[in-house]
């Protein structure tokens, strides 16, 4: 079982930036694949990050701007997002991948970014 709870959301402005943190508790993350989602009104779930066995891939629309990080001593995903865009608002949501499928299986609640022109 695992729990994550993300944070570090808010509102700001375009160009600024924001960290977002994923602690997970229950059960440790060091051999689990990671990943960070966002959700914005009205549209589909799309893939925002992730960290594969120490290997990083971003969405198109994040690249050259986000960055994922881990620290496996103190369970923590993080997402450094920086020249933040409009289109970047959106629910925030870290992921777990903890399985043998390969898909991410345990979710958190997200939070909120809002980037304001």
């Amino acid at each position: 079982q695992v729990q994550l709870v993300e944070s570090g959301g808010g509102l700001v402005q375009v160009g600024g930036s924001l960290r977002l943190s994923c602690a997970a508790s229950g059960r440790s993350f060091n051999n689990y694949d990671m990943g960070w989602f966002r959700q914005a009104p009205g549209k589909e779930r799309k893939f925002v990050a992730s960290w594969r066995r120490g290997i990083t891939y971003y969405g198109d629309s994040v690249k050259g701007r986000f960055t994922i990080s881990r620290d496996n001593a103190k369970n923590t995903l993080y997402l450094q997002m920086n020249s933040l865009k409009p289109e970047d608002t959106a629910i925030y949501y870290c992921a777990a991948s903890t399985g043998s499928s390969g898909t991410f299986d345990s979710w958190g609640q997200g939070t909120q970014v809002t980037v304001s022109s």
